[in-house]
């Protein structure tokens, strides 16, 4: 029997190939029958008659490059697309652009393979969202989706298929600049977040006209170089890997992101691009992904430098075995593959697994069946910069507002005030707002600080500005007096402090997160005046920031917002919106404490300052200055009455846990409601808590709300010794509160 259905798929496969090559005298496939009825034939019948160089063609990613002196570089595109050598482009975008592409690819090659067009569409296309670490700080995951879905109706309206986000990876260390591009340093929130992006890009359906390819980076543990630099090398245990970096790369792939990509750092010596362990034996036969991975930028050519490749071709034979489908822009596999394979070095088995999986993700999005469906002009005329996403912009942004002090009270500001000194470049900045990695956005859309602030207030109300200080935070000749001679001769002053947008991101590492140049000392001066002040931080990481905190009595936290920063800011500043936001990255005090996070171990010698003999700073507390979770309101939240439904469970049973949280002050709000446990005696060493369930509440002023979370297993569970996923009976405490540092507990036991 099982030999009749072999002769019976090879004739099969035989009539598809006299179907294409009869019926499509140019080869073209896209309108081709088989391929919605049976993909997976006719992605073997398309392998079938390809050349071993238009396979690996497929393989091979381009940049374009707008920045060129000259367009010769297009006529060597456009015959190497003629000749079947490049399956995708990075960086192209625009229907009249990547459609002129499209209709080479499909009519003038060989075979009529549609490209994919791919972009960095991080947080916004043309309508520039908040930076991903910002998104994360309104922990709404139903928000956070909506705006991953209308950057992808935006791009895809532009001729994009493919977007290289979320970025998932955890970061511990804000020294390092592309922790701005993810959401923290918690797996759990992390896991959250990934997929409600993933789901955001990628809708519905694959194969509608205006979803985009997702794709989880950087595989893995790019969050964890050594002294936060950039590219750096990564050291950690397998438990930490497993437990803190890889869950989110995870959740990205139950949620079905049909891409991966690779990180530039090694781990234990074995750089992520010839990483088979990870790339394959993990991510594919553990996981069960079955999409393709592509690598970073020059990233294969880098294994040379990394010193595990001595030339070219070991470098793109290194990568392929590992499991890393596309090159991105060094062009190796093109040139190095045909040989080893016919040097027998590399199995065409190989090259047929890495153009299966382009193939496939191209059949997913329907370019087979319509190569020119992205390409809509009205789409792109009436989806991009839409009042709906505008409007979208700005709930986004004041949710993602932090408060992290108000200690006197000052906010929110009354808008009738008679005068109102703005202080900082940053405030008139239309840069800084659109943050790293921001699309095609232009600064033209952006709503400054200066211009929301002016919108806001009473047409009576006279806001001064003085820049101060330039654009890296050194003064400007003479303006620290001029700025405070203007704060004592207003009602108020709001000061906005902080990085502009090109020191987070890529490449942008600090040494040194304090305010950078002479802010501290501007804003030293301004306080002296004893008027209201608002200090407004406008960065892409946590701050250092322990001495400007005791001068200081109201501190926003407002990040690079987007395009509608200034309204938003506007927003909080002036009471039209309560601030909700919770930190998703714990900021030090200082320099020195890095890296902080709240997950952490104990140790034998937990910090106890009545012991000299513990750990702990001799010079600072060892706590720090704003914990993770943490973020203040216009209103207060008492939690009381915790319950668990009993005090013991049996494995495979669940728990009920229960909290009573009531608004105790004057403004109606939303409170995120945190759950943290910790598992007290384990058979291997436990972080002192672990988030593991989130709820965001809304209460009127004296309104109270019972809040409820399920305890599972699976909440439980960890890698023991031999790092095998197990649960362990024993006692267990339960923490709820309005932080990780701000909770009323309980315990309760798990029996066998």
């Amino acid at each position: 029997m099982s030999k009749m259905l072999k002769i019976c798929k090879s004739w099969f496969i035989c009539l598809s190939i006299i179907f294409l090559t009869t019926f499509y005298p140019y080869g073209k496939l896209y309108s081709d029958p088989l391929q919605e009825s049976n993909p997976d034939h006719f992605i073997d019948s398309l392998l079938s008659i390809m050349t071993i160089e238009e396979k690996i063609g497929q393989l091979n990613m381009f940049h374009w490059p707008w920045s060129a002196q000259d367009d010769s570089f297009k006529t060597v595109y456009e015959k190497m697309i003629r000749d079947g050598k490049i399956g995708s482009f990075l960086g192209i975008y625009g229907v009249k652009n990547t459609k002129e592409l499209q209709k080479i690819a499909v009519e003038e090659s060989r075979l009529g393979i549609p490209l994919l067009f791919a972009f960095d569409v991080i947080h916004g296309w043309r309508t520039i969202f908040p930076v991903p670490l910002a998104e994360a700080c309104s922990w709404d995951l139903e928000t956070i989706e909506k705006t991953a879905r209308a950057a992808a109706v935006e791009a895809t309206s532009s001729g994009i298929h493919w977007t290289f986000a979320p970025m998932v990876d955890i970061a511990r260390d804000p020294r390092w600049g592309r922790i701005v591009e993810g959401s923290g340093e918690d797996p759990f929130l992390g896991s959250m977040i990934a997929a409600a992006r993933v789901k955001g890009f990628q809708g519905d359906k694959l194969d509608d006209e205006n979803t985009l390819l997702a794709c989880a980076k950087h595989f893995t543990a790019y969050g964890g170089v050594e002294g936060g630099r950039d590219y750096n090398t990564v050291d950690i245990s397998d438990r930490t890997l497993f437990e803190v970096y890889l869950p989110p790369f995870h959740a990205a792939v139950k949620a079905g992101v049909a891409t991966i990509m690779g990180a530039f750092n090694e781990i234990a010596g074995v750089p992520m691009h010839a990483n088979e362990q990870l790339l394959t034996s993990v991510l594919r036969n553990q996981w069960g992904f079955n999409g393709l991975v592509v690598s970073d930028w020059t990233a294969i050519k880098e294994l040379q430098s990394h010193g595990v490749a001595a030339d070219p071709a070991a470098a793109g034979m290194l990568a392929l075995r590992a499991g890393v489908d596309i090159d991105m822009v060094s062009g190796i596999y093109l040139t190095e593959l045909p040989a080893l394979v016919k040097a027998g070095k590399i199995s065409e088995d190989l090259i047929n697994q890495a153009a299966r999986r382009v193939l496939k993700a191209k059949h997913a999005l329907g370019l087979f069946n319509d190569p020119f469906k992205y390409h809509n002009i009205q789409r792109e005329q009436n989806n991009i910069l839409s009042a709906e996403n505008l409007q979208l912009a700005r709930d986004m942004a004041r949710k993602s507002i932090v408060l992290l002090k108000n200690s006197a009270n000052i906010l929110p500001l009354k808008k009738n005030l008679k005068s109102i000194a703005l202080i900082g470049g940053l405030a008139t900045d239309q840069v800084s707002p659109l943050g790293a990695w921001a699309g095609i956005g232009d600064t033209h859309d952006v709503i400054s600080i200066l211009e929301g602030i002016r919108g806001a207030v009473s047409p009576k109300t006279k806001v001064s500005f003085q820049a101060a200080y330039d654009s890296n935070g050194f003064e400007n000749y003479g303006e620290f007096q001029k700025a405070s001679d203007l704060v004592k001769k207003c009602d108020a002053a709001i000061v906005v402090l902080g990085e502009p947008a090109q020191m987070s991101g890529e490449a942008a590492s600090r040494a040194d997160i304090g305010l950078p140049g002479d802010q501290t000392r501007l804003i030293r001066m301004l306080v002296k005046n004893n008027k209201p002040l608002v200090l407004i931080l406008m960065n892409g990481r946590p701050l250092a920031l322990d001495e400007v905190a005791e001068e200081t009595s109201t501190i926003l936290e407002t990040w690079h917002l987007g395009v509608q920063m200034g309204n938003a800011v506007a927003d909080v500043v002036f009471g039209d919106y309560n601030p909700s936001g919770k930190l998703t990255v714990t900021f030090p005090r200082t320099n020195g404490q890095i890296p902080v996070y709240y997950n952490h171990k104990n140790t034998g010698r937990p910090p106890d300052f009545s012991d000299h003999y513990t750990s702990k700073y001799i010079d600072i507390p060892w706590t720090p200055l704003y914990p993770f979770g943490y973020g203040l309101s216009y209103t207060t939240y008492s939690y009381n009455d915790l319950k668990c439904d009993r005090r013991s469970m049996i494995i495979n049973d669940s728990l009920l846990i229960s909290v009573q949280v009531t608004n105790n002050g004057p403004w109606e709000g939303e409170e995120i409601v945190q759950l943290y446990l910790q598992d007290e005696v384990a058979s291997v060493t436990r972080p002192v808590k672990e988030l593991k369930g989130f709820k965001r509440i809304h209460l009127k002023p004296a309104e109270s709300q019972k809040v409820e979370f399920l305890i599972t297993p699976d909440m439980l569970s960890f890698y023991d010794q031999r790092m095998m996923k197990t649960v362990e009976p024993g006692k267990f405490k339960v923490f709820i509160g309005g932080s990780s540092e701000n909770t009323i507990e309980q315990t309760f036991e798990l029996m066998q």
